[in-house]
């Protein structure tokens, strides 16, 4: 077996060196547009919105003529615009409507935001080139150094939604979660827990019950999912064995690729779970695709993935192209990728190999690196309060908590924030999800002085229109009762770190009850 680790580990690590060549983010791009429109071209999507010109011009225009053209002939879409146009013929079993053949997968996902669920089409070439993109991060490893060759023998803990899928009118429908990990490569399955079997359940306590009563009996050496589900996951096993860590049980475990949310408010708490450090890596996979990952471990966001079937778009994400509501406006800027600036925030469009065009995904991030195409998330177009504009991102509120939790030496697992009426002007409402001791006042003070030193326009607006901050703390289990109301629980769902319009009297009636 320590053969094999070091096999594994040598062949990573020539990858890397095998894979060090010039690094061009603008011809990447262009080669996927090329491939994305002429497979593409004769759908029902194709022939309406003209491909067959796209594709001579990308084939035979000057740089950005083709650019200029997708812009002009095919609109921007959001989730309500895809589906009622496209997608909902997919749905139906229709073939070739917004990408070649039938689609017999769709991810459900409702996002943070809203209340309906979504049906994501996940077609086989979207299925390769995630599992491509996902053995790529792999490799990534081998740049790693403090990783030991007996790694790559232990197990790899993926927690997500079931594999037992929906079988509905031709087609299967669940978590993307759920849909990769029920395609697993056969390589794979010796190393992957918490196996075939576990897998299926539907039940996420049950789920997690299963897994707690197994754990003692694997040798895991990395896990990958969502932060809140991880933690919860080791409390309960910890619990479960009565040890002070979670390396009792798993002495091995070196590695958490995580994703979904921001880890660091997730950090202070986690780390108390630990005997001994480990190395975090984060991905940013969606139901519509997997976009990006962290590449090597001093990378200060993850890299784009320019060059397996995503073609990119960025909107500046400003008052000039976003309502204060975060709606888009009418033909608005957008970008590619060797357009963007360091440090700006852009809104992103995807077009992929699922069949989505010009695709409002609903994520805004930066770019920390425009050489390397590094970026990290810094919230959503619509999960950002601004009613006076005081422009609180998502990226503010998570570094506040972070530094605030760090101060008061309290591990914050959950919060959100709501925007409510003061006498004729604006204040802000904070729930936070502690099981620490606090008082609540001395948390509040703290977190408006970190939001007035990460913000200067919040430092003016609380001088003006926004007169107070409030805030309510709660035992963390209080949220996860919220989500599993909503049918929430689990997989990739995530509490909103935002309340908006509807959410706000739908939580605020439950913990009335």
């Amino acid at each position: 077996m320590a053969l094999l680790g070091n096999l594994l580990k040598n062949g990573i690590r020539l990858s890397n060196v095998v894979r060090l060549r010039k690094f061009n983010a603008l011809r990447q791009q262009r080669k996927v547009f090329r491939k994305l429109i002429r497979k593409a071209q004769f759908t029902k999507f194709g022939a309406t919105y003209h491909f067959d010109d796209l594709l001579r011009s990308a084939e035979f225009g000057t740089d950005k003529e083709f650019y200029s053209k997708y812009k002009e002939y095919v609109p921007i879409h959001d989730y309500n615009k895809m589906f009622d146009g496209w997608w909902k013929q997919t749905l139906a079993g229709e073939k070739n409507v917004a990408w070649p053949g039938k689609v017999k997968y769709f991810a459900l996902s409702s996002g943070t935001s809203e209340a309906a669920t979504k049906y994501i089409p996940v077609t086989k070439a979207m299925s390769k080139a995630i599992q491509r993109t996902s053995i790529r991060q792999i490799l990534t490893l081998g740049k790693y150094q403090n990783l030991p060759s007996t790694l790559y023998e232990k197990g790899c803990l993926m927690l997500g939604g079931s594999t037992d899928l929906n079988a509905r009118e031709g087609h299967f429908e669940g978590d993307l979660s759920g849909i990769t990990a029920s395609r697993l490569p056969l390589w794979f399955e010796r190393f992957y827990k918490p196996g075939r079997d576990i897998a299926q359940e539907r039940d996420w306590a049950h789920k997690l019950d299963e897994i707690t009563e197994q754990a003692a009996s694997w040798d895991i050496g990395y896990v990958v999912g969502v932060p809140a589900w991880i933690q919860l996951l080791m409390e309960k096993i910890i619990a479960r064995y009565n040890v002070k860590t979670i390396h009792d049980i798993w002495p091995n475990l070196m590695v958490f690729c995580h994703g979904g949310v921001s880890f660091e408010p997730y950090r202070q708490g986690f780390e108390k779970l630990l005997a001994h450090p480990i190395t975090y890596i984060e991905t940013y996979l969606a139901s519509e695709g997997f976009i990006a990952y962290q590449t090597h471990p001093d990378a200060e966001g993850m890299q784009l993935v320019l060059n397996n079937g995503l073609f990119f778009e960025f909107i500046p994400f400003n008052e000039q192209n976003f309502s204060p509501d975060g709606e888009l406006v009418q033909k608005p800027q957008t970008l590619m990728i060797d357009e963007v600036e360091e440090g700006k925030e852009y809104a992103l469009l995807l077009s992929t190999c699922s069949g989505a065009w010009r695709y409002l995904i609903g994520d805004t991030i930066r770019f920390v690196d425009k050489k390397s195409a590094e970026i990290v998330i810094t919230g959503r177009t619509k999960h950002f309060l601004s009613m006076c504009g005081e422009h609180l991102s998502v990226d503010n509120m998570n570094k506040a908590i972070e530094m605030v939790s760090d101060e008061l030496n309290i591990s914050i697992r959950e919060f959100t924030v709501a925007g409510v009426a003061h006498d004729t002007l604006f204040a802000h409402h904070w729930y936070i999800g502690t099981n620490d001791q606090v008082d609540a006042n001395e948390l509040r003070n703290r977190l408006d002085a970190k939001l007035k030193e990460l913000n200067d326009d919040y430092a003016v607006e609380r001088k003006h229109a926004l007169k107070d901050i409030s805030v309510t703390v709660l035992p963390t289990k209080t949220f996860y009762d919220w989500m599993e109301s909503r049918g929430k629980m689990g997989g990739q769902n995530k509490f909103p770190r935002v309340l908006k319009k509807g959410l706000i009297g739908e939580w605020e009636g439950f913990l009335k009850k």
